[in-house]
């Protein structure tokens, strides 16, 4: 009997088994995402925690201005080997080619390093590498089965869309 009451002040009523399991759970899965992290920064690999729309840029990002005809956009870019490759190539000038009513992209005459992963969701403003010499800029949002790996990302999308237009646009990237 005193097992029993000890049990009940232990855990407020209001939560239910399930509820209860579902907490620990979640705090498990926590607990072991952050030992996963912390053991592959010790033995030097990258380790990416940026969020797609939410994620504040770090100061190792570095900032570029991508101009198309008079309309400028911020973008960051990653901390990784293909953004810092991307950046050497900078200033460039992309003659861009239409394709699927939701992205333009270029082909590079040199690869750069790459490191491809599921995308699932594209977002507006996205910069991606496809295969390793294929630079896709995204002016929608939309789910995709297709890897990429991620350059960066235009700060403020909105516009994005009516800069490019329907056609094949100009894109001009320089560092600040």
């Amino acid at each position: 009997m005193l097992r029993t009451a000890h049990m009940a002040l232990m855990r407020p009523r209001s939560f239910s088994n399930r509820t209860l399991g579902v907490r620990i759970g979640a705090a498990l899965l926590g607990l072991g995402l952050a030992l996963s992290a912390s053991a592959a920064v010790e033995r030097g690999a990258r380790v990416s925690t940026r969020l797609l729309d939410t994620a504040a840029p770090s100061q190792e990002q570095t900032n570029v201005w991508m101009t198309i005809g008079t309309a400028r956009f911020a973008v960051i870019l990653e901390d990784n080997p293909t953004a810092d490759a991307f950046a050497q190539l900078l200033p460039a000038t992309f003659d861009m080619t239409e394709l699927n009513g939701n992205e333009k992209y270029v082909r590079l005459p040199r690869g750069l390093p790459n490191q491809p992963m599921p995308a699932v969701t594209i977002r507006t403003g996205d910069i991606l590498l496809y295969g390793n010499n294929t630079v896709v800029l995204f002016y929608e949002s939309f789910q995709t089965s297709y890897s990429y790996t991620r350059i960066g990302r235009v700060v403020e999308g909105n516009g994005l869309a009516k800069a490019l237009g329907p056609g094949n646009p100009r894109v001009v990237f320089t560092v600040p």
